[in-house]
């Protein structure tokens, strides 16, 4: 059994920043990846950034230059910085992990998430 855990949202003004964090434990062995997404009323869940175990990044188009990425593979956690936020960044977050092959949510596994809302 795998345990995500995400916290560090709230509300915030815009153009205000946030940290989340996402914690991992459990049965969690050679994790080539960790992620965050996001998912915004009536949208999809969408990719935010992913990080390989060597470090590689990945940016959705919306969040490139304003949001950074980090990891800890030895501790298995991920943050993310979310700088310059703008109402659009609106939606609740969720960490994910690649565990060999497979990344979880490819098995329907999320945790519980954390709500970021962007408001005056």
């Amino acid at each position: 059994q795998v345990q995500l855990v995400e916290s560090g949202g709230g509300l915030v003004q815009p153009g205000g920043s946030l940290r989340l964090s996402c914690a991992a434990s459990g049965s969690i062995f050679s994790v080539y990846g960790v992620g965050w997404y996001r998912q915004a009323p009536g949208n999809q869940r969408d990719m935010v950034a992913t990080i390989t175990r060597g470090g590689n990044t990945n940016y959705a188009d919306s969040v490139k230059g304003r949001f950074t990425i980090s990891r800890d593979n030895a501790k298995n956690t991920v943050h993310l910085q979310m700088n310059s936020l703008k109402p659009e960044d609106t939606a609740v977050s969720y960490c994910n992990l690649r565990l060999g092959n497979n990344w979880l949510h490819e098995a329907g596994y999320w945790g519980q998430g954390t709500q970021v809302t962007v408001s005056s």
